[in-house]
C-alpha cells in the first residue's frame, strides 16, 4: 500500500508540475518600474537573500511571482534533488521544507524564513517602498 501510495503521489507531480510551470509562465506580473539607481540598491538588498524552492511547488510559484511583482533579482536554488544544496537547505535550517528564504545580515548571520504567506510579507514589507 505504501508504494502504492509513493507511486500516486509521484505519478500526480509528474502530471500537475509542468501545469504548475505554464500557469507561473502565462500569469507572471509585470514588474514595478524603479529608476535605475533605486532598482540598484535593491539589487544590492538581493545579494543577501536567497531562495529554497522546488520548481513545480505552488507555494514556490507564489514567491516566485511576487518576486517578479517586485522586480526583485533573488538568486533561487533547487532544493528538490538530493546534493549540496538541499544539505545546505537541512544544516542551515533544520529542516527542508520549501518555500525557504534564507536572510543574511552584515555580519554574516542567516535567519531562514519559511511559509509564502510570511515571505511574501516580508518582500513586500521591505521591498515595496523602494
Amino acid at each position: 500500500m505504501k508504494t502504492f501510495i509513493r507511486f500516486f503521489f509521484r505519478t500526480l507531480r509528474v502530471v500537475l508540475g509542468p501545469v504548475v510551470l505554464l500557469k507561473e509562465t502565462l500569469t507572471r506580473p509585470k514588474g514595478v518600474v524603479r529608476i535605475q539607481a533605486a532598482q540598484d540598491k535593491v539589487n544590492r538588498q538581493c545579494k543577501s537573500l536567497v531562495l529554497y524552492q522546488y520548481k513545480t511547488c505552488p507555494f514556490c510559484s507564489k514567491v516566485r511571482q511576487e518576486m517578479s511583482r517586485l522586480s526583485l533579482n533573488i538568486k533561487r536554488i533547487d532544493a528538490q534533488p538530493e546534493g549540496p544544496d538541499r544539505q545546505e537547505l537541512l544544516k542551515g535550517s533544520g529542516q527542508t521544507k520549501v518555500p525557504c528564504l534564507r536572510i543574511t545580515d552584515k555580519a554574516g548571520k542567516s535567519q531562514w524564513l519559511y511559509d509564502s504567506d510570511k515571505i511574501v510579507a516580508y518582500l513586500r514589507e521591505r521591498f515595496v517602498a523602494a
